[in-house]
């Protein structure tokens, strides 16, 4: 007597190709991650100063490059130069949602004195009760 045996389709997923893909996206980003590199690139001066505690919430850091644009450390677009009037925009905001942020300025050596002043200054207007200036550690 033939028995007729009736076979079920087998429904398995073959992950193996998956598991490729996923590998070599993986390498991608490894490789490409440290060449994405957020921020302004300037040349900060040197000091002896204390740096902060991790306990303090993140700063909100405005950055003057040599040229005297202003970057803020916020947004989609922190590598893009903004206005005056756009910086105290932004930093009054963050300032009303959260009142204890410390702010702080980068400001480049070469930069004129005056130009960290006037970013002071248009901070205190924005509502800054009190500003820190960066820098690096003294060698």
């Amino acid at each position: 007597m033939a028995r007729h045996s009736k076979r079920k389709p087998v429904a398995e997923i073959n992950v193996v190709p998956y598991i490729d893909v996923m590998l070599v996206l993986l390498i991608i980003f490894m490789i490409t991650a440290p060449l994405i590199q957020q921020g302004v690139e300037i040349d900060l001066p040197q000091a002896n100063a204390e740096t902060l505690s991790d306990e303090a919430d993140d700063p909100l850091v405005v950055t003057v490059d040599a040229q005297g644009q202003y970057f803020l450390d916020i947004g989609e677009n922190t590598s893009k130069p903004i206005s005056n009037e756009e910086m105290q925009i932004k930093v009054a905001a963050v300032l009303r949602n959260k009142p204890k942020t410390p702010v702080m300025i980068r400001g480049d050596k070469n930069v004129p004195y005056g130009d960290v002043v006037n970013v002071m200054t248009s901070l205190q207007d924005a509502g800054v009760p009190s500003v820190g200036l960066m820098t690096d550690p003294a060698k």
